[in-house]
């Protein structure tokens, strides 16, 4: 079992895989040792609520703009970091962790524009890129990889 504090930045839920992968990464991640918290907007807590709604797999589930508020005032921080993101929005929360935290950043880059999106970051990260919107699966295959290169 391993230990160290882990962030999940989710947005808008729009793309369907995001919320299946945050609850499978939370899981996995909460079941080698790590402390996960999951920070999301409005809609995409809400549907992590209902979702998980015994709080099996997600232990601590908090707003995103307020955790960033915390991290910038140095109230919290982060060993690591999956940003998700399937938008200019989601870049934009990832790109802001990398400026405030010195947390190890995974992009997690999905949906149908993933491939140009992904090209666009310009900040230091890990890069998971698919171009699934349905599908977990090939997503799930290349976080356990990730999940295998952090337990070394």
């Amino acid at each position: 079992m391993l230990d160290g504090k882990v962030l999940f930045m989710i947005g808008c839920p729009e793309i369907p895989i995001q919320t299946s992968i945050a609850l499978y990464l939370s899981h996995k991640l909460t079941n080698l040792g790590f402390t996960v918290t999951v920070a999301g907007t409005d809609a995409a807590t809400k549907l992590l609520k209902v979702s998980d709604s015994d709080g099996y797999y997600v232990k601590n589930l908090v707003n995103l703009d307020k955790i960033l508020e915390d991290i910038i005032e140095k109230r919290i921080y982060f060993d690591i970091c999956f940003a998700f993101m399937h938008n200019d929005a989601g870049m934009t929360y990832a790109s802001t962790m990398s400026a405030i935290s010195q947390a190890k950043i995974y992009s997690i880059v999905f949906g149908r524009n993933s491939e140009a999106l992904s090209e666009t970051i310009e900040f230091n990260c890990e890069k998971i890129v698919v171009n699934d919107v349905h599908n977990p699966s090939r997503l799930k295959n290349k976080l356990d990889k990730v999940m295998e290169d952090i337990v070394k």
